[in-house]
């Protein structure tokens, strides 16, 4: 059948007016088949109003028993109750469930969640997918609705940065012990031994590697630490930093700008700065660090060349950082409590770690110590 002849079938049948738009076909619904698209709107509407509800539920769940955050749970509240005052009867009144083929349809991961990260992060797709949902059919319910639902999408975007930089801020404060590793024939069995030590911070650094295999490596770095529900950090390279999707990056005083770094890592990924001396430590704070290294403490291979600062800065950080900041360089089993009492609540360590024969253990031993501190409040 020709086109002309389709659009006179189709004009006859009421389908399509071409006569007021120049030509242009246009879709004109009888009042039958008005009724039903009606039906199916109200349908989708009504799903995704229950999808955008039961994510900030799962999501307020977290911020209020897993972070403690009353003014993040009061966020997701606000948030559920305008959804919901959308959710009218006449919206509830055309779910059927019963004849929904979409509720036997699933996918394999979302069968599973390997942390609270991927739980959070799933739950906000969810959320932010329903409300664009909800921003477009919204259109053809109320003329309101639209610009509503895009506004909260908006809300829900800025309470995910908020969240997830605020979990990561979280656990950094917690984070006694920080393995900066080393490259090694055994560099991923050797971190998840220190992960099931209860390590909770580590930082990727490889000098010499190709691109290719950093890449590789940072990207099961990463997995592995979130499996764990630990931090994980890339040394130096930002752009690797977000390829992988890592927690945040560090900086040594000849590297980027914290500044230029804010701005391409967002603020809700965490930027630590290497600093030898308590001016490079006032500057590293006051540009936006979120953590920094105070050493190298002693000699060591890592930082050959090198000159050690000693106790001396230790002492000075403990009085003065307003920052989280970790004792680094040549610290082991031997010295910690010496570093311990000059003020230090936090470590760095490679070698004791990297070249242990016991990972865990060495981890285990290292946090008994560091964990008989008062932890700050």
């Amino acid at each position: 059948m020709t086109n002309a002849k389709n659009v006179a079938n189709m004009n006859e049948a009421g389908y399509y007016d071409g006569s007021i738009t120049n030509g242009v076909v246009v879709m004109v619904e009888p009042y039958s088949q008005h009724k039903q698209i009606q039906q199916v709107v109200y349908r989708i509407l009504d799903a995704n109003l229950d999808r955008a509800r039961e994510g900030l539920r799962i999501i307020e769940e977290w911020c209020r028993f897993g972070l403690n955050s009353a003014q993040l749970a009061l966020e997701c509240k606000y948030l559920r109750q305008e959804v919901a005052s959308w959710h009218t009867e006449e919206l509830r009144a055309a779910r059927d469930t019963a004849g929904d083929p979409g509720t036997d349809l699933s996918h394999p991961q979302e069968e599973q969640r390997s942390s609270i990260k991927a739980l959070l992060q799933a739950n906000f797709c969810r959320v932010e997918e329903a409300l664009r949902v909800l921003e477009e059919y919204g259109k053809l319910y109320h003329p309101k609705m639209g610009l509503a639902c895009k506004q909260l999408r908006y809300r829900v975007y800025t309470l995910e940065t908020n969240l997830m930089g605020y979990q990561r801020h979280q656990l950094l404060w917690r984070s006694r012990l920080y393995l900066v590793t080393s490259p090694s024939d055994s560099l991923l069995p050797t971190v998840e031994a220190a992960l099931k030590g209860g390590l909770t911070l580590v930082q990727y650094r490889d000098k010499q590697a190709d691109d290719t295999v950093r890449l590789e490596l940072a990207t099961k770095l990463r997995q592995l630490c979130h499996t764990y529900g630990a931090l994980f950090i890339i040394n130096d390279r930002v752009d690797l930093a977000l390829a992988v999707d890592a927690d945040g990056v560090h900086l040594g005083q000849q590297d980027m700008p914290i500044a230029i770094a804010r701005q391409l890592l967002g603020p809700q990924r965490l930027i630590g700065r290497s600093t030898t001396n308590a001016a490079e430590m006032q500057k590293a704070v006051a540009e936006g660090a979120d953590y920094i290294g105070v050493g190298p403490v002693y000699e060591t291979p890592t930082k050959a060349g090198k000159a050690a600062v000693g106790l001396e800065y230790v002492k000075y950080a403990a009085q003065n950082s307003s920052v989280p900041w970790f004792a680094i360089g040549g610290i082991d089993a031997n010295n910690i409590n010496d570093l311990i009492d000059a003020g230090a609540e936090r470590v760095a360590v490679v070698r004791s770690l990297m070249q242990a024969e016991q990972p865990t253990l060495v981890t285990q031993y290292l946090l008994s110590q560091l964990n008989r501190i008062k932890p700050e409040g």
